[in-house]
């Protein structure tokens, strides 16, 4: 990190102010190269910024400068407040280029933040969410993070894990008729209790998740169910079209609404029946595999297929006749509300049944951590009571507290931090 980084921190496009950031050894000489002067850290001023190449003046911007380590990166750091739109910032990163800086990679700012101990690595997964979040409730879960409560969480639930193994490993150099029914009582009690601490953990690491990408919602059903009367109902404007004519939607449309602090990808899928139409085949596809993915799956008079355990089965038209599952009618809004409330129990579902689940996503390292170590303690704590394999066990376990060593920061890897910091936009 012995070079100097610069990147619009704003984002582009037409506004009143953009700022370009510097951060490295060199930042507060790039600064003084662009204003003829020296910088104060702690202080703002209102300055000329030149081109250090031909002398004229591309920018007249509020400089604020911060000293190391008191800085987000840990590192010097510059900050041009400058006029907003596409050219004046252009101009403004080019001439700090000029001076001695270079191109940022994606995330680099957070990543130095990160390297130079100003976050630890839950704190930059948090502030990654609080950029994406769509909805305050997101924001206050990554809020919640970049705080230290997650790490805190899991420093306590890696430090109960180290506790149980230092136990188990003790045990090992102790004669098994030596240890008594009271002691795999203990140990197991132990274990049960720190699988919940983790599940809880998990439970919560999902939610977050789901907040910060939001959740896929599909409408499914044949032509003319209401599916498009219906998403126009929930986002309460007209954005698909409706008519009688069946297969009116024949791609997929989908919009974003916040329902009570859930961010979620609502999608109006084509109709789903069998057709010689090309363009309405293609469309019946990408419908399927909608619902394949989705996380919701609001089915109209029908039940689709690989859509098990998430189907809210509706009858959209209940002003002209009653149906099998829950009534709505997206002309009058009849059930309009206890279908939102059941859209969020479900959400909230969602993240209890994935804190008993193994699977989860490439990359959500603090997740994956907690599913590994969930699945490494299941059959001990399946066994009930009764003496174990002390051996086995005590493997496990050494397992499971290196698992979650990774997720405290004990350990991490070049993969690890590389899959963060490449989701994060340049700036940052």
């Amino acid at each position: 990190m012995g070079d100097t980084i610069a990147a619009v921190a704003t984002a582009p496009g037409r506004g009143g102010v953009a700022i370009v950031r510097v951060s490295g050894p060199d930042a507060h000489s790039v600064a003084e190269r662009l204003t003829g002067r020296s910088v104060d850290p702690g202080r703002v001023s209102l300055r000329k910024v030149r081109a250090p190449d031909g002398g004229h003046v591309v920018d007249e911007a509020v400089v604020v400068a911060f000293a190391a380590p008191r800085s987000y990166t840990g590192e010097d750091i510059v900050e041009f407040q400058c006029h907003g739109g596409v050219v004046t910032p252009r101009r403004v990163l080019e001439a700090c280029y000029s001076a001695g800086a270079r191109p940022a990679r994606r995330g680099e700012f957070t990543e130095r933040a990160f390297l130079n101990g100003r976050l630890d690595y839950a704190q930059a997964e948090s502030v990654l969410n609080l950029v994406d979040a769509k909805t305050s409730r997101a924001a206050d879960s990554a809020l919640d993070g970049l705080s230290g409560c997650r790490r805190r969480e899991a420093r306590e639930i890696y430090d109960c894990a180290v506790s149980l193994s230092a136990t188990l490993e003790h045990a090992l150099d102790v004669d098994e008729g030596d240890l008594g029914v009271a002691f795999y009582a203990k140990v197991r009690g132990e274990a049960v209790a720190l699988d919940k601490r983790i599940a809880d953990a998990l439970r919560r690491a999902k939610e977050g998740r789901i907040l910060r990408d939001g959740a896929l919602v599909a409408l499914a059903g044949a032509p003319n169910a209401g599916k498009s009367s219906l998403l126009n109902a929930l986002l309460g404007e007209s954005r698909a079209i409706v008519s009688d004519v069946p297969g009116t939607t024949r791609d997929s449309i989908e919009a974003w609404i916040d329902l009570d602090g859930w961010p979620l990808r609502l999608v109006d899928t084509a109709g789903l029946r069998a057709t010689d139409d090309e363009i309405e085949l293609e469309g019946v596809r990408r419908a399927e595999s909608l619902i394949a993915r989705a996380d919701v799956v609001l089915a109209l008079d029908c039940m689709p297929r690989r859509a098990e355990g998430r189907v809210i089965a509706l009858h959209a038209k209940c002003d002209l006749g009653r149906g099998e599952g829950l009534n709505v009618s997206s002309k009058t809004g009849e059930g309009l509300h206890a279908l939102k409330r059941a859209i969020v129990e479900r959400l909230e579902s969602l993240a209890v049944e994935a804190a008993d689940s193994a699977d989860a996503p490439e990359g959500e390292e603090v997740i994956c951590a907690f599913a590994a170590a969930r699945s490494l303690l299941k059959d001990f704590i399946a066994a009930g009571d009764g003496p174990f394999d002390i051996v086995i066990f005590a493997n496990a376990v050494r397992s499971v507290a290196e698992r979650l060593g990774e997720a405290v920061g004990a350990a991490y890897s070049t993969d690890m931090l590389e899959r963060l910091f490449s989701r994060f936009c340049v700036g940052k």
